[in-house]
């Protein structure tokens, strides 16, 4: 089977991740797999199997470009650059790459809401134009049915387990909390913030990651202003070289994961995989995911409570249990189940 596999950058993004991971797996069963990808700041940011056909898509950085052109420019170079007619199946992972497509078959990984009139546009079409649907998870394909109307078929994301299984803790002096994914709404990072603040000062928080298109500037300033009112300081490394990343999750004391928006919570689960507890924020779509497998918070004092269980008093039974269901949660398995569904179709 040719299929392409669309997504809107090289950069280590959940939905990057998720891409990539599928098309290795998918080439692995022996199909003819193509990466379309817009390619902000050059290639990806790991090796690909070579396996893999990548089309890298040139897109410059344009100095001051508000967030709607650039999503509008986004779709128009990845939209005349694509070869719809050479693939048995297209396959889009974002709203950006669902845009600059006729025919596609859609990921939904979570559906979000946005004021940026190109971007409210983007999201709706790349909504109800694909003909057939897929999402991560059953909480967020009874959210595009209640929404819209649609039935998605739930295949949810696979795990590199023995990549964060078997990392070499990095050493740490004092104990840090973790997160990754910078600092953004969705990832509820003004709660984060507040919930360190009531940690043991011996405890630091360390954030990673923080590669997207959007614009998250008046966040971020005033996520500072809140650490400078709180007398805190986090740090703030930015994004992680990929060989590193496994190192730095298993040598946490805990890995946060306050987010207000997430389809499946891929980053969570690589900690469990490297045994590291998992403090989460209670959505019912991250119940589903992980069940008793991580302690939940629903605000600041309830996530640093449980923060400082995980910290403290970590759970072996929990921290096992973790272990094991990120290991249920294999790409091959997705891979298989992707062709079952593309065959479908």
């Amino acid at each position: 089977m040719r299929i392409a596999l669309l997504t809107y950058s090289t950069r280590p993004r959940g939905g990057v991740v998720h891409t990539l991971a599928l098309a290795e797996a998918l080439a692995a069963l022996g199909h003819d797999v193509t990466v379309w990808t817009l390619a902000r700041g050059g290639g990806f940011f790991r090796p690909v199997d070579p396996r893999v056909r990548l089309a890298l898509v040139p897109f410059p950085d344009v100095p001051g470009e508000e967030v709607g052109p650039r999503i509008q420019r986004s779709i128009t170079l990845l939209r005349e650059a694509f070869t719809p007619s050479e693939y048995d199946v297209v396959h889009a992972q974002d709203c950006i790459s669902a845009n600059a497509v006729d025919r596609c078959v859609r990921t939904v990984h979570h559906l979000d809401q946005f004021t940026t009139p190109e971007l409210v546009a983007c999201h709706e079409r790349a909504i109800v134009r694909p003909y057939a649907h897929l999402c991560v998870s059953s909480a967020v394909a009874a959210e595009l049915r209640d929404g819209w109307g649609l039935t998605a078929t739930v295949i949810p994301n696979g795990v590199a387990y023995d990549r964060f299984a078997t990392a070499t803790p990095l050493p740490a002096e004092t104990p840090y909390v973790l997160s990754v994914g910078g600092i953004e709404p969705r990832k509820g990072s003004l709660d984060l913030l507040r919930a360190y603040a009531l940690l043991d000062p011996a405890v630091r928080l360390v954030i990673a990651g923080g590669e997207t298109l959007f614009d998250y500037r008046a966040y971020r300033a005033e996520w500072d202003s809140l650490a400078a009112s709180l007398q805190v300081t986090p740090e703030v490394l930015g994004p992680v070289a990929h060989d590193d990343l496994p190192s730095l999750v298993a040598g946490a004391a805990a890995f946060a994961f306050p987010s207000t928006k997430e389809g499946f919570g891929l980053a969570a689960m690589e900690a469990l995989a490297a045994g590291v507890p998992v403090v989460a924020r209670d959505l019912p779509v991250l119940r589903e995911v992980f069940g008793d497998a991580v302690l939940y918070g629903t605000d600041p004092p309830s996530l640093a409570e449980a923060l400082t269980t995980a910290v403290k008093e970590p759970d072996p039974a929990r921290q096992a249990a973790g272990r094991t269901l990120a290991a249920t949660h294999t790409w091959e398995a997705a891979a298989l189940r992707h062709v079952a569904f593309y065959e479908s179709l």
